[in-house]
């Protein structure tokens, strides 16, 4: 029970970092955007708040069960996996943190979906929404496709939960909006106060994140590839 709070707990905190790095955090400003156009129902904030994070949660999920179902369904592929994660996961982890620390880009810098997808999802009304949070989990960018396929994926592996932990990751992923949409809803006001809380926030949550993936990264390097810890 207490392994499982653990990962979950991790799998969420994975999410919300991703939702505050730079990259997603532009798509999650208009998604916010969106929804405030309808401030003066703040019924309708919220619901859009919750169908653009289950369009975002849906995403994440369908895609972990196809490539983990896809992954585990070759044998071959399967036995490699069994055989190597461990090794591969301390290399993976070093890696995720050295590009959450900006030590290293990839030279990528991604984008949400077009205008013309935009303005298509705005014709929808509220239902746009759930439309919106699927086109913008498909948007990786560097540092959301490392978090994703280099720390959720592994852990979703790891522990056999294609299902449970994306969703967990998805919801962290789509919390500033519902936050977001809450505030909304009960004084715009308050709004700006809170961005200017999440921007701070996330350096410093991106750089202890950075340091801890390293650090593990090293520790299990040093135990599963070179023996050298007990």
């Amino acid at each position: 029970m207490v392994d499982l709070i653990l990962v979950a707990g991790s799998a969420f905190w994975l999410g919300i970092l991703t939702s505050i790095s730079p990259c997603p955090l532009a798509t999650n400003i208009a998604a916010i955007s969106y929804i405030a156009r309808d401030v003066n129902q703040p019924r309708r904030v919220l619901m859009s708040g919750l169908l653009y994070t289950a369009g975002r949660t849906i995403t994440y999920v369908g895609l972990a069960v196809i490539l983990v179902v896809s992954l585990l369904s070759a044998p071959q592929v399967s036995h490699v996996l069994q055989k190597y994660m461990n090794k591969i996961l301390g290399p993976l982890l070093i890696l995720v943190g050295l590009m959450l620390l900006n030590w290293i880009s990839l030279g990528w810098s991604g984008s949400g979906p077009g205008d013309g997808f935009q303005r298509r999802v705005g014709n929808m009304g509220m239902w746009g929404a759930g439309l919106l949070g699927i086109g913008f989990a498909l948007s990786f960018c560097p540092i959301s496709a490392a978090l994703y396929f280099g720390s959720l994926l592994p852990l979703t592996l790891n522990h056999d939960s294609k299902i449970l932990l994306p969703a967990i990751y998805g919801i962290g992923t789509a919390l500033p909006v519902v936050v977001f949409a809450a505030i909304i809803a009960w004084g715009a006001g308050s709004v700006g106060k809170a961005f200017a809380g999440i921007t701070r926030v996330e350096r410093w949550a991106r750089v202890v994140t950075g340091v801890v993936f390293i650090g593990v990264g090293i520790y299990f390097t040093l135990e599963n590839i070179f023996g050298i810890l007990p």
